[in-house]
């Protein structure tokens, strides 16, 4: 594997990245504006009915973002210019053929004029409506190879799926950075066919229509229909059921196209660039810091033992690791290309160190209440297996919500809304605990020896280390957390936490030992 430098590749290339509003995709547009601002140009493809409704996109969830304010203050009073000259807004939709594209002209172009392709467009939401799920992580996947191939100047295409296509991982054991095929499954089971399961989908919703179902309905049987085809096969969720089976069609359709697949575990926020603690969204881990530092977090189930290889990769890292794949593989087509981007072999880090983290920062730097006071933290009860949580949840609320049902019975269903109530908020609290389980009990790490490949091969060749970095080796994770991690969560997260109106599905599972 050769390798030459990086911003030398990126010099007059045409780059379409798809996925274009998503937390990783703003992290490498910025990336490679900055450090090279003679790129030819980058194609953004982004959900969106007109171009009208693209830009207003681009500017208020891209380029508005605090993300791009090194970008900014280096281009100067030139900013608008020197995006509206690099940045081509594309409407599309990566679930359809041609990506969604309906201005042929403006496809024809980007046939003509493409250099790479960087698909990072999914839905990551666990139990994501299996219509959609599909759509988007599986055929969309389809669509954008076969997109690739009618690209005459393509040299390479980055397809960056997720770690945790490997299933539970609840047995100790490195994870290899091998390809899935058409047909694979983790149970055993045999015939997984993705036409089959797009027929199974649309069957299904056949016969909802058919039965007048409401949407609220559809979307609930279209959630469990999901989960239960993806633990049929051995994967626990719909989302990395889906992007597993979009890296089958990667193998099955890609031809002599050159592809690389990207698989980081779950990113986290910037370690470095363009300044150390960018985040956005409350992610997972980002959820627990959110409910401990506001007091509100009480009890945590989980292995402390485990390693968290699914909070741990900074986005910049992944970005870098992206870059340099992608010009180690320019028209370089082979077959399994693959690189788990994490940190689990090289700087693991468990959840005991988390907590610790945790518990130093917020009592050295307390949030403050709306009423102006500071919020004292302690360690949380840890509950380590499932067992603890079934008792707990039993003695906590199962008993509560068995006496309020005779109660009810016995009074003419006076506590009827009380009983609903909690009754709902057990069946969320069991249903979340259900999908983030395989996860909070991982006991696997990823291996990455093609990822150490590939940085070998960057020490070795003209690749400028300083900006393209991605070995976890560097990150000191004490000062990771106390001094960036945990501070851009505090800045980035919990005050727009504040002002959520939906919660989403991380903050309800981690919150789950509040009072319900």
């Amino acid at each position: 594997m050769e390798l030459g430098s990086i911003l030398h590749f990126l010099q007059d290339k045409t780059i379409l990245i798809t996925g274009a509003t998503g937390f990783l995709a703003k992290v490498l547009l910025e990336k490679i504006l900055r450090v090279q601002p003679n790129v030819k140009k980058l194609y953004l493809l982004l959900r969106a009915a007109d171009a009208k409704s693209a830009t207003h996109r681009l500017h208020s969830e891209i380029i508005a973002k605090d993300l791009f304010r090194i970008l900014k203050e280096k281009v100067g009073v030139n900013f608008n210019s020197f995006i509206s000259k690099k940045l081509t807004l594309v409407p599309g939709d990566i679930s359809r053929e041609d990506l969604g594209i309906e201005d042929t002209i403006l496809r024809e172009e980007i046939y003509d004029q493409t250099d790479v392709i960087i698909n990072l467009a999914a839905t990551t939401n666990f139990d994501e409506r299996y219509d959609i799920s599909l759509g988007l992580n599986t055929f969309g996947v389809k669509y954008v190879i076969n997109f690739a191939k009618k690209c005459g100047k393509l040299e390479v295409l980055v397809h960056v799926s997720t770690a945790y296509v490997c299933g539970e991982g609840e047995e100790e054991g490195l994870i290899l950075e091998k390809p899935y095929h058409l047909g694979d499954s983790l149970n055993g089971v045999s015939g997984l066919d993705i036409n089959a399961e797009d027929k199974v989908v649309r069957e299904k919703l056949t016969e909802l229509r058919q039965l007048g179902a409401t949407e609220t309905e559809i979307k609930e049987v279209m959630k469990d229909l999901g989960i239960s085809r993806a633990k049929l096969y051995g994967w626990p969720n719909t989302y990395v059921f889906t992007k597993a089976m979009g890296e089958m069609l990667v193998e099955q359709l890609k031809g002599n196209l050159s592809v690389v697949i990207i698989r980081p575990t779950i990113v986290t926020s910037t370690l470095k660039e363009p300044f150390p603690g960018w985040a956005e969204g409350v992610r997972t881990i980002d959820s627990l810091a959110v409910a401990y530092g506001k007091g509100k977090l009480t009890c945590f189930l989980g292995d402390l033992k485990a390693i968290i290889d699914a909070v741990r990769i900074p986005a910049d890292m992944v970005v870098n690791a992206i870059l340099v794949a992608m010009v180690a593989h320019a028209n370089h087509p082979s077959d399994d290309v693959i690189y788990n981007v994490g940190s689990s072999v090289r700087k693991p880090l468990r959840y005991s160190n988390l907590q610790d983290y945790g518990l130093r920062y917020f009592t050295a730097k307390p949030w403050i209440n709306k009423d102006g006071r500071p919020v004292k933290v302690g360690k949380v009860t840890v509950l380590n297996n499932m067992d603890s949580f079934r008792r707990y949840m039993f003695i906590r609320y199962l008993v509560v919500l068995k006496g309020l049902e005779l109660a009810n019975t016995a009074f003419c269903q006076y506590f009827q809304g009380t009983y609903l109530n909690l009754n709902r908020k057990i069946q969320i609290v069991m249903r979340l605990v259900d999908l983030y389980k395989p996860y909070l009990f991982f006991r696997a790490a990823f291996d990455d020896m093609n990822t150490e490949k590939l940085r070998m091969a960057a020490r070795e060749g003209g690749v400028e280390r300083d900006l393209f970095y991605f070995d976890p080796e560097v990150i000191d994770w004490d000062d990771y957390f106390l001094n960036i991690h945990l501070p851009g969560v505090v800045k980035y997260i919990f005050k727009v936490s504040e002002g959520c109106v939906r919660v989403c599905e991380e903050q309800q599972l981690l919150n789950m030992f509040q009072k319900l």
